[in-house]
């Protein structure tokens, strides 16, 4: 289906389905998986008839993590567990480059453009839920299970997930999952914030797709390219400087051809026809 090792990518209705593709070992995290991972988004990027990205696992998991045989080889005092990742600038010159704010891994998902929406199908620990994290929106599986399982690794908290996670679901839940370690399922995942909604599991992803398409279809993609920078942007500024940053890219959106299409077919009474000018 694809090129990308350890991972698929396909484009169908303006959404660019990107798949962690081991589903023999519930997609456990490799050097080749994040290669892989980072291409296919760069492609989904770069690609005009693509919008929006959803994020997926093979078969019954979403990510379990990081291969546990790797683990097993990482030496005492180790700083590397992957291959050097060739540098790529996902950022597109609509709104704030947030770059600069998020390194790291995964930091690259925050740059990119494009909406990405993470499809959780079924479990996703340590590495795997701090790449879900990485995602603009969150879907659970009715039957997905999550836990952070670093503190049960005698590891800590990795890959910026002590900054995400409390932003998301506040310090005291952060805390719980991480000091505890526990397995939750989705049910308290939504209710908590980690996950914006439970979908059935067996209609799951035309649940997510059909999310998906309506993005694609019916909304600016400058808008979102923006409105996602702001929004990530936001949370390393003060109140005065968002604003001050939205004032001035509501004036830039004034001049866009999508504004006057978003005009146009509302007065129109017609589907949108937007461009992303």
């Amino acid at each position: 289906m694809s090129v990308y090792e350890d991972v698929t990518y396909e484009v169908k209705d303006g959404v660019g389905l990107v798949t962690l593709n081991r589903p023999d070992s519930l997609n456990a995290f490799t050097a080749a998986m994040g290669l892989g991972l980072k291409r296919a988004v760069a492609d989904a990027v770069a690609d005009s008839a693509v919008r929006v990205v959803v994020l997926t696992g093979a078969g019954r998991g979403f990510c379990a993590g990081a291969d546990m045989k790797l683990l097993q080889n990482i030496a005492p005092g180790s700083t590397a567990t992957r291959a050097p990742e060739p540098k790529q600038d996902f950022y597109s010159g609509l709104g704030p480059d947030v770059g600069p704010h998020y390194a790291g891994r995964f930091g690259y998902l925050l740059q990119a453009r494009k909406p990405v929406v993470a499809a959780l199908n079924g479990p996703a620990a340590g590495l795997g839920l701090v790449l879900a994290l990485y995602a603009d929106v969150r879907f659970a599986a009715s039957e997905a299970k999550f836990t952070t399982s670093f503190a049960q690794r005698g590891l800590i908290a990795e890959h910026g997930i002590s900054w995400l996670l409390p932003r998301l679901i506040g310090p005291a839940h952060a805390l719980d999952l991480l000091l505890s370690a526990r397995k939750l399922g989705a049910a308290e995942a939504e209710r908590i914030g980690l996950v914006n909604k439970v979908l059935p599991q067996a209609t799951f992803m035309q649940d997510v797709m059909a999310y998906a398409r309506t993005l694609a279809q019916t909304v600016s993609p400058r808008s979102t390219a923006v409105i996602k920078a702001q929004v990530w942007k936001a949370l390393c500024q003060d109140f005065n400087d968002a604003l001050a940053l939205a004032d001035g890219e509501m004036q830039k959106s004034f001049a866009s051809a999508d504004f006057k299409e978003g005009v146009a077919h509302y007065v129109q009474k017609r589907a949108p026809a937007f461009t992303g000018a």
